[in-house]
């Protein structure tokens, strides 16, 4: 039975929370911080299993080098499984939010590091805010300290995907001529939280029918368009990419069909190359090579790069940077073809579990485009 059959996402592991706790302590003592403070609910979950899902307000955790997690909410009965002690914080009187809201928890937080030095900070920490300790964003850094997937984590990214898989089926079976991207867009929002059980953290950016990509318009889709359909659904922070190009009319030209095919052609090249030590950027080129400029269609993004609690993450399959998959990657590729006797182009992509002996794959919806 899949992971969304059950109708709400598994649970992280409060031993792997602390795990990835002790992974971040080492960091610090290394780099000579005495502690971590996060304003992202994503990297609060990630560590101490605590998912606050009103994403109106914050929420924070402070992690000592001696590792102590301290978790920050307004929640009445929050369930923090990995952390030692939790800090309520008002954010609202009667109500009605107060004006400054990660100035609430600075109220309650900054008495409690008074004898703090330093610490490391991501990028939505408030540290204009943070009275006493130097802070160093250490944003880059921490990307690379959680980069291997943890099992629950792993988990946590397939039920993800199999909501995505909800997502594609309900729009291969709605999407026709006439039909406005709006509507679409609207429907499959609601199948994600459906599938999800509760209130997405993530959500798609490509929702156009006759172009690369790009947000729904209130446009109907045409007889001959391609619908290029990429979503990252989230849920509590961890989140799926995946890319499926349909026929609007059910139907594929004899350009569409050869470029499709010339696409999962290319799917065979690129999953050559997952597998532990080997160069993102050769992949990158390898694909690039074998697209950009056949039959005159061009590719000319990036062929994928790491998932897990932000959209793009380490490594990056990209001529720009120069990383190395390793066990423990989740990674989304991403082969495409673009021109406008394609209708625009079409995109298929995947995400895969870097593991010791090569990758295994972790979407399953059909790549077809009919």
């Amino acid at each position: 039975m899949s992971l969304a059959a059950h109708g709400h996402p598994p649970e992280l592991n409060p031993t792997l929370c602390r795990a990835r706790q002790k992974r971040l302590c080492d960091y610090l003592e290394d780099q000579n911080l005495e502690g971590a403070l996060f304003f992202d609910r994503h990297y609060v979950y990630a560590l101490t299993g605590y998912w606050h899902m009103q994403p109106l307000t914050p929420t924070a955790v402070w992690l000592t080098a001696e590792g102590k997690a301290t978790v920050f909410t307004h929640d009445a009965e929050p369930v923090a499984p990995a952390a030692d002690a939790v800090v309520g914080y008002v954010p609202n009187h009667l109500f009605t939010l107060r004006e400054n809201l990660p100035g609430c928890i600075m109220e309650v937080l900054n008495p409690l590091i008074g004898s703090v030095a330093s610490l490391g900070v991501c990028h939505q920490t408030p540290s204009a805010m943070v009275e006493g300790p130097t802070c160093k964003d250490i944003t880059y850094d921490y990307q690379h300290i959680r980069r291997a997937k943890d099992e629950d984590e792993v988990e946590a990214l397939i039920f993800s995907i199999e909501c995505a898989d909800q997502v594609y089926a309900r729009a291969k079976a709605m999407i026709e001529p006439g039909i406005s991207e709006v509507s679409v867009m609207a429907a499959l929002h609601e199948t994600a939280h459906i599938a999800a059980g509760e209130l997405l953290s993530g959500w798609g950016q490509d929702f156009q029918a006759g172009a690369p990509g790009g947000f729904a318009r209130r446009r109907a889709m045409e007889d001959g368009e391609i619908y290029v359909l990429d979503v990252g659904v989230g849920v509590r922070g961890y989140r799926s990419d995946l890319c499926r190009s349909f026929a609007v009319n059910g139907k594929l030209t004899g350009v569409q069909q050869e470029a499709y095919e010339k696409v999962m052609q290319t799917f065979e090249l690129g999953e050559g190359f997952l597998r532990p030590g080997v160069s993102c950027s050769e992949m990158y080129e390898a694909v690039h090579s074998e697209l950009d400029g056949w039959n005159g269609y061009a590719f000319f993004h990036h062929a994928g790069h790491g998932i897990g609690l932000d959209a793009h993450e380490v490594p990056r399959i990209n001529s720009h940077w120069d990383d190395t998959f390793a066990v423990g990657d989740v990674v989304a590729f991403e082969p495409g073809l673009y021109h406008e006797s394609l209708a625009g182009g079409l995109r298929i992509e995947n995400n895969y579990l870097i593991t010791d002996d090569g990758f295994r794959k972790l979407s399953h919806f059909p790549m077809e485009m009919v």
